[in-house]
């Protein structure tokens, strides 16, 4: 297969990304891949859709950190080709880190996704269920009983209103955001540091206000589904916890949050079973759920990470796991040519 990863620069990928473990275990299973990022599309005058494809030769790679290098390197060429020969595009952005500084990138995956998918590619996870969860909004349309209790506003009297009845305080963190970035705990609307805080994070839009959940100081689980149910291989779930450092709220592993083997519960698999009818409805392949007790704080559907860590712990080819199976709706593709949609196949 040819399958191509789309990421927000290549510039700014890590050797241990989920993404560059995806791309290295493809390669070991002996396709060919590509690298495209938002700027590199062409929609013709004949209505072909072209892309400008980073590609490296064939090679054997035995470790992902040196394939990562000769990605980054002068190994890397570029390749003009037509989106119908490519059998696979994943689509890895995280639009929130466009949103500011390129606001013409952010959607770039989604809108140049759906063109792609119509002319045949299979595109995951699928272009119009991102182009609903564009932000934490999403989370909303999931069954209540997974979801703490939430408030969005702009207005700084309804977060108070909305603080003043959490008996155990609450998150206030961006509507539109990712990677732990201006979330901040607040015990009370009393709290000294609220108006400055209001200040720093409404000028990015909306606030999301969730009612604080005790459990959360051991930290979040982040469990991984694949076409809707719980990545396994050999027994393992793809699965790991994140604890905070001290003093810290957030439990993202780029802030200094451990991770940590977990065993994964019945409730988890409760909690990620009512989420199921929503994200196979949505075409969500492969997604992240941050886990707290009975609650799902988020849903990450665009760049969920931490299978580096989750392959290394339980010393499991995850990644290949999910290779594997986008090989498996290739050849049902091949088999039904005219009678699947691209949101269909995405999580059969």
């Amino acid at each position: 297969m040819r399958i191509a990863f789309f990421v927000n620069s290549i510039e700014a990928e890590t050797p241990h990304f989920t993404t560059t473990l995806l791309a290295f275990a493809a390669l070991a299973r002996g396709h060919e891949i590509l690298y495209l990022t938002p700027g590199d599309f062409v929609l013709r005058s004949d209505n072909s859709l072209m892309v400008s494809a980073r590609v490296l030769p064939p090679a054997k790679y035995k470790k992902v950190e040196t394939f990562h290098k000769d990605l980054q390197g002068e190994k890397l060429s570029t390749k003009i080709i037509d989106v119908r020969e490519i059998d696979v595009i994943l689509l890895r952005n995280d639009p929130s880190q466009d949103a500011i500084e390129r606001p013409w990138a952010a959607h770039a995956g989604a809108m140049f996704g759906r063109l792609a998918s119509e002319r045949g590619v299979l595109v995951v996870n699928d272009p119009a269920g991102l182009g609903l969860a564009q932000n934490k909004l999403y989370f909303q349309d999931f069954p209540e009983q997974v979801r703490p209790v939430t408030l969005i506003s702009k207005n700084i009297d309804e977060i108070r209103t909305f603080i003043d009845g959490q008996p155990k305080g609450a998150i206030v963190k961006p509507l539109q955001g990712s990677g732990g970035k201006h979330v901040f705990k607040i015990e009370s609307p009393k709290d000294s540091n609220l108006n400055q805080i209001f200040e720093a994070v409404s000028g990015e839009g909306y606030l999301i206000a969730q009612g604080y959940l005790p459990e959360a100081r051991g930290g979040d689980v982040r469990l991984f589904l694949m076409n809707g149910k719980p990545l396994e291989r050999n027994g393992k779930y793809a699965a790991l916890r994140r604890v905070p450092a001290k003093g810290e709220v957030r439990s993202n592993i780029h802030v200094a949050g451990t991770p940590e083997k977990v065993e994964v519960t019945g409730k988890m698999l409760e909690v990620a079973e009512m989420v199921r009818p929503k994200l196979i409805e949505d075409g969500m392949f492969l997604v992240g759920l941050d886990i707290v007790g009975d609650k799902i704080l988020e849903i990450n559907v665009f760049t969920p990470g931490g299978l580096w860590n989750i392959s290394q712990m339980y010393k499991t080819d995850f990644a290949e796991s999910i290779i594997m199976a986008l090989e498996s709706k290739i050849l049902i593709r091949q088999a039904y040519p005219a009678t699947l949609s691209n949101i269909r196949l995405a999580t059969l």
